[in-house]
């Protein structure tokens, strides 16, 4: 290990699942399941993905008996180490428009434009407290082509039917975020800055309050028409739903159904006062650029900066890992990038870097309503 990379990483929290869990604390494990049983829908998988699942099954028919099956705690992978983008973008739209029609994709955008509000709509509703500022989203470029880049995207969106999105100049995003060298930047107001975890705790504790049977512990090894199989019994239902993501290739014969890919992410200890002045940024969007190797970032609600992003050293094709350890030479290049954004942060400490599986589908064609690291 070079002495600069030790240096960066010296005190660093690394691992530990995220940082989130450090700031929220690990939950109190739900029991296990205790032997064979029945559910009118089995869902596999405690993320957001099965959560949001279990919450509208049971808001549209509270009468239907739904079990949700998670083999560590609720919001262990993805989506309590991610981002906290609450985001409208997705990932194959010009695939999906290809597959389905123009006309099915643009209905598809207006959708997630309208999921990053149901999504604070349903945190107010139900009392979940999970830091959630609506400041948008910012995409900054800061070269030539970046810009060249950023004007096509304003572009494509526009395209697609996102009428209320803005293209600024250099001037204008210095106003809203001291990127340095920025030469513009596209904002969107369908974007939120919020904490992962305290929304997938919040989230848990919902379902299970509408009368959803959440078992912790409780990995499914495989699953059949009807039945979901885990070393402590079978739940028969007459839906099994699959909700597992980066964690897909671990079931039997799903293996190449899914892409495990690790994306790494860094905190900062929280910026003075002075600091926020030099950087800006009171608007709290949510901020991406137009690099190749871009980055994604938050102002966090205790004054933090966390900073995450693709292009630098990563397991690819990595293995689901339970620690959430990133590499040092990972540390190092995500702080090179938030100095690079932000020179007056040069002498800012990294405090927490940590790391996370996502599933990325074989025909790259899906939506993403997080953010666009770890999930």
């Amino acid at each position: 290990m070079s002495s600069s990379v030790s240096r960066v990483t010296d005190g660093v929290v690394n691992g530990g699942v995220s940082f989130w869990y450090a700031d929220d604390g690990l939950p109190v494990r739900r029991e296990p399941l205790s032997g064979d049983a029945s559910a009118d829908v089995v869902i596999v998988g405690g993320g957001y993905t099965g959560l949001w699942t279990a919450y509208y099954l049971k808001k549209a028919a509270p009468f239907l008996r739904v079990t949700v099956l998670e083999q560590k705690f609720c919001g262990y992978g993805a989506s309590g180490r991610n981002g906290g983008w609450l985001y409208n973008g997705i990932a194959g739209r010009d695939r999906y428009a290809k597959l389905h029609g123009r006309e099915a994709a643009v209905r598809l955008q207006k959708a997630m434009n309208d999921t990053v509000a149901e999504v604070v709509r349903v945190a107010e509703g139900e009392g979940i407290e999970a830091d959630i500022s609506v400041g948008g989203v910012l995409e900054v470029a800061c070269t030539p082509a970046q810009l060249a880049r950023l004007k096509a995207f304003h572009e494509h969106e526009l395209s697609y039917g996102e009428t209320d999105r803005e293209l600024y100049g250099a001037r204008e995003t210095g106003e809203r975020v001291r990127v340095v060298d920025a030469v513009g930047s596209t904002w969107t107001p369908h974007g939120a800055r919020l904490h992962p975890v305290k929304l997938v705790k919040g989230l848990a504790a919902v379902v299970e309050a509408l009368g959803v049977v959440i078992h912790e512990s409780t990995p499914v090894t495989e699953i059949r028409p009807k039945h979901a199989v885990t070393p402590y019994g079978t739940v028969r239902a007459p839906y099994v739903l699959r909700c597992t993501e980066g964690f897909t290739a671990s079931l039997k014969g799903q293996r190449r159904t899914w892409l495990p890919m690790n994306s790494s992410m860094i905190a900062t200890e929280p910026l003075s006062d002075a600091q926020w002045e030099s950087v800006g940024w009171g608007g709290l969007e949510t901020l991406g650029d137009m690099a190749h190797a871009y980055m994604y970032a938050q102002r966090t609600a205790d004054g933090r900066i966390a900073l995450g992003g693709r292009g630098v050293p990563y397991r690819f094709g990595s293995k689901t890992d339970s620690d959430g350890r990133t590499q040092a030479s990972t540390v190092e290049a995500l702080r090179e990038i938030l100095v690079r954004f932000f020179p007056s942060l040069a002498g800012v400490r990294v405090e927490h870097a940590w790391s996370g599986v996502l599933g990325v589908p074989r025909d790259w064609c899906a939506t993403v309503t997080l953010d666009r690291a770890t999930g």
